[in-house]
């Protein structure tokens, strides 16, 4: 495998296509056009499809007819774009179809502004839209990572029939880093897709549908995603443990590029002797929640911080998972404002001196 140094948005573009992903639905928004741009020339090479909508309520349904078929498809947008899709996602969800949403967080709330931000993360893993579901919902921390990613949602989204999130930011987007595609793609088998619309050829029809007017049909259905939920908490956490160790005074919180910047805060903290280390979340649904409920054990830490960029949204998701076993405090910029390592480091040295 030959390296090759890519933009964040090229390079989920191309790693969507390593993972059989021929059609592609969106409508332009920023910080992640460059995904179609990239995308309106590569798809014609694979004999692909590709459509720009003309909005992203038209996107949402586009995938939803995709996916009936059985064929792997994806959109990518930005924060208020995912917001006009959320209708669409609970359809997606309702029916089991497996789709891929890539979100380049923006700034908000309301239309806000194009620079980074991480404000998304209560509409993703909480779920946008009405009903019973949940997102599968990964988030890289490096531009490899968003392609590594970006393959497994694929397979994600087959294995549960449900769609799969992958929450990145701006700063993924736009970045360029060197990466890596595997020469060959291979994936662990799944079954065949026997419940898709591929027309009536000697079997009875099959009908894609999130709609049960029977009350105890509509219960059904919510309990058999309930339990796929279930089991994607027993068998998908995915999380890193940083520098952890039992000497940590100090314990970050943060995923994403910010997770990127703690580590940076981490060296700068060691070097006045202050040990510290990093959880970092990978699967924000299902939630790591027996690893971070675990950190409580650690004897010497004087200080667990989450830190986002956000006014608090998975802050509240540690404070469950520790369960009142120690006090989560929190440190976090919006609105497209980046807290520098440094910024971090004297929030840290403040608390601890009381």
């Amino acid at each position: 495998m030959a390296k090759k140094l890519m933009k964040g948005n090229e390079a989920i573009a191309e790693a969507a296509l390593r993972a059989g992903a021929y059609n592609y639905f969106c409508y332009p928004i920023t910080p992640q056009s460059e995904v179609a741009e990239y995308l309106s020339k590569r798809m014609p090479e694979v004999g692909g499809s590709f459509v720009q909508a003309e909005s992203e309520v038209a996107v949402g349904n586009m995938l939803f007819g995709s996916a009936s078929t059985g064929v792997r498809v994806f959109t990518t947008s930005s924060s208020p774009g995912i917001s006009l899709m959320q209708e669409a996602i609970s359809y997606l969800a309702g029916a089991q179809l497996p789709v891929v949403l890539v979100n380049i967080v923006r700034g908000g709330p309301g239309l806000g502004g194009i620079l980074p931000a991480q404000s998304d993360y209560f509409q993703t893993v909480k779920g946008g839209g009405h009903g019973d579901y949940r997102l599968l919902v990964l988030a890289p921390s490096t531009v490899q990572e968003a392609v590594d990613l970006t393959m497994l949602a694929f397979h994600l989204a087959d294995k549960y029939r449900n769609p799969v999130m992958i929450l990145a930011d701006g700063m993924i987007g736009q970045m360029m880093e060197a990466v890596e595609f595997p020469d060959k793609y291979e994936e662990p088998p799944l079954p065949p897709k026997t419940w898709a619309a591929t027309g009536a050829k000697g079997r009875p029809p099959q009908i894609v549908k999130s709609l049960f007017l029977d009350p105890l049909a509509l219960e059904k259905n919510s309990l058999v995603l309930a339990e796929k939920y279930e089991q994607a908490k027993k068998t998908e956490v995915r999380c890193e443990h940083y520098q952890i160790n039992p000497d940590n005074e100090v314990i970050l919180f943060s995923y994403g590029t910010m997770a990127r910047i703690c580590k940076t805060v981490i060296e700068q903290l060691a070097e006045e002797g202050i040990s510290a280390g990093l959880f970092r979340p990978i699967t924000l649904f299902p939630f790591p929640e027996a690893e971070i409920a675990a950190l409580a054990d650690l004897n010497k830490v004087k200080l667990y911080l989450t830190v986002e960029m956000s006014l608090g949204q998975m802050v509240e998701d540690v404070r469950l998972a520790m369960n009142g076993r120690k006090e989560i405090k929190f440190y976090g910029r919006t609105g497209g404002v980046v807290p520098a390592p440094e910024e971090v480091v004297n929030v840290i040295k403040k608390t601890l001196a009381g």
